[in-house]
């Protein structure tokens, strides 16, 4: 069992107890265990076998005794008896924004709420409104919620799909039928959700390849099972789809089956005025009645988009958006790539609510080759997330001072830079006054509450923050949620404008849940001058590896390396930090 695994039934654990009334201290006894489970360095199943489990920081006897029941027999059925106290609906209620353990108690107790069809019953014919703690404003955005989940029930975040997408697709390269094997659809060209997964294979045996894939263990059901196409639904509800072709229909096929529509539709009249050809899925052929070109052999995508006399368009391009014309003129961008970045910031730590220390922070950057991370844990105003005051920031700036010293006697060339994810405050100040930020190497402004003003007042406000000379970068700039919370309304072609009039950086926070700013923005963002910091809002060490979110959408936003900071080796990128400042006699 996965430690990701054991630590959700950890996690589940402490909201059933919270369900039935359960004391504090041993509700956080088990939110504690799971966090420890989730960044323990070491093997768990050795600690288990060992008896040592308890030796763990953060993990109790009792907790660790059902931590190896989880281990050695992967079921706990402690677990399974606080689950058949509860109906198995209840537990979807905890996936909707504005329900905690506490509120969903008491529609269950109160008003038989056990699903969410019953809930978004109860709140469109007014008992919820009813309820003292709720009222009608509550019920409305409970019942928009709702309706949002479902909205995007059928689809999956990027970050969501992509471990299991790389992993079938190995699965099908390693079958001795199969000549060569890739990921297509949205997927391949990194959409930040999907609906389904695309996939694509050559072979000599369809039949043998078919019949393998249906047999995986990630399958949950076969949806249908035919010569050149397979459709299975995962376990976790993620349909796939598997084209079966020859090897000399591949190229045509994995350009088919990546898309989009829309390419495809401007790509195919493109080879239609130019060339006289028509293109399908399996082949290039001359059309009817056209004088045409003689077709060039085509082994691979590159080869098939320069017999259209165009430089390769990468995946993340193919949306429509100029790619073409850019191509035939030999001037498409140099994508930046995952290797390009040096450094990275707006990371956490313990000091708020990070999992991991900042040495921790620092020696999990160093081992991805980074050469500097900048810590931004939570201000003051976040409590919820154990935002840091004056004094305990003040604190951590000078453990990041002695620890940079230790580098630097040691030879190592890694720095951290000091900074803070200051609360963007209703009205535009920050949640720290300019001295306190003056002290710190950079600064990341970020909205965390009042998400409902009026696009005019966000937008205000956010450009407020962008005046302030210490603000280095603003975070998340939309606040959105990937299948979860909407982006609050503000106008960002006027941020895009204040960030190069003010010279801030805007970042495209990489975390799977966000990729804010949307990489639809970055192309108008660039042409203005604005600078991306690439970010992965990592709340523990292993979040870092989120950056490779962050490049895609980059890459989706037509970014090279000249337009991301943390780009720039370390003996640079601390100039760009200063610029802002240094303009403003700061």
């Amino acid at each position: 069992m996965t430690k990701e695994a054991i630590a959700e039934i950890l996690e589940g654990i402490a909201q059933l107890l919270d369900l039935k009334g359960e004391n504090t201290f041993k509700i956080r006894a088990y939110q504690n265990a799971a966090r420890a489970v989730e960044t323990y360095a070491g093997d768990l199943d050795e600690a288990a076998r060992q008896g040592e489990l308890d030796r763990i920081d953060g993990i109790g006897k009792s907790v660790a005794e059902k931590i190896a029941e989880l281990v050695t027999t992967g079921q706990l059925a402690y677990f399974e008896e606080l689950r058949a106290d509860f109906p198995p609906g209840l537990f979807d209620l905890f996936g909707i924004n504005g329900l905690g353990a506490k509120k969903i108690k008491v529609l269950h107790e109160k008003l038989g709420v056990d699903s969410l069809a019953a809930l978004d019953a109860a709140c469109r014919d007014g008992r919820v409104a009813g309820l003292p703690g709720f009222g009608e404003k509550t019920a409305q955005k409970l019942s928009a919620n709702i309706e949002q989940r479902q909205r995007n029930a059928a689809f999956h975040r990027l970050g969501d799909v992509a471990g299991v997408a790389f992993r079938l697709t190995e699965r099908l390269r390693e079958h001795p039928a199969v000549i060569r094997a890739s990921e297509g659809g949205s997927f391949r060209r990194r959409k930040e959700v999907v609906r389904d997964l695309d996939f694509v294979a050559s072979t000599n045996d369809a039949k043998a390849v078919g019949d393998f894939f249906v047999q995986l263990p990630e399958l949950e059901e076969v949806i249908a099972h035919g010569p050149t196409k397979v459709s299975v639904r995962l376990k976790d509800g993620t349909q796939c789809d598997l084209r079966l072709v020859s090897e000399e229909e591949y190229p045509f096929a994995l350009h088919h089956f990546t898309g989009s529509k829309e390419h495809h539709i401007a790509l195919r009249n493109h080879a239609l005025d130019t060339r006289g050809w028509s293109i399908n899925e399996y082949r290039i052929s001359p059309a009817e009645g056209r004088t045409v070109q003689p077709i060039p052999p085509i082994r691979d995508e590159t080869e098939f988009y320069r017999a259209l006399g165009l430089d390769y368009i990468a995946p993340e391009l193919r949306e429509n958006l100029g790619e073409i014309a850019a191509a035939a003129k030999g001037a498409l961008p140099d994508l930046v790539e995952l290797e390009n970045l040096r450094g990275t910031f707006h990371c956490h730590t313990t000091a708020s609510d990070g999992h991991n220390t900042l040495e921790e922070m620092a020696d999990a950057a160093r081992e991805l080759g980074l050469q500097y991370l900048g810590i931004g844990d939570h201000s003051k105003s976040s409590f919820q997330a154990n935002g840091q005051d004056a004094a305990r920031l003040a604190a951590q700036r000078e453990e990041i001072v002695r620890l940079n010293e230790g580098y630097r006697r040691d030879g190592i060339q890694f720095r951290l830079f000091s900074g803070v994810e200051c609360d963007l405050l209703k009205d535009g100040a920050l949640d720290f006054p300019d001295e306190v930020l003056a002290s710190l190497d950079y600064v990341v402004a970020s909205i965390h509450a009042s998400f409902t003003l009026p696009q005019a007042d966000m937008t205000r406000r956010i450009i407020r923050a962008m005046e302030n000379p210490h603000v280095t970068m603003m975070g998340h700039l939309t606040g959105r949620l990937l299948l979860e919370r909407e982006s609050y309304a503000v106008d960002i072609p006027a941020v895009i404008d204040a960030a190069a009039a003010t010279g801030t950086i805007i970042e495209l926070n990489a975390n799977a849940w966000r990729l804010d700013m949307d990489w639809r923005w970055w192309h108008l963002a660039k042409e203005k001058g604005v600078k991306c910091a690439i970010n992965p809002d990592a709340h523990r060490t292993d979040g870092l590896q989120d950056l490779w979110f962050g490049v895609a959408q980059a890459r989706k936003g037509w970014l090279t390396r000249a337009d991301v900071v943390n780009c720039l080796p370390l003996d640079q990128i601390e100039a760009v930090l200063c610029a802002k400042r240094e303009r403003h006699g700061r």
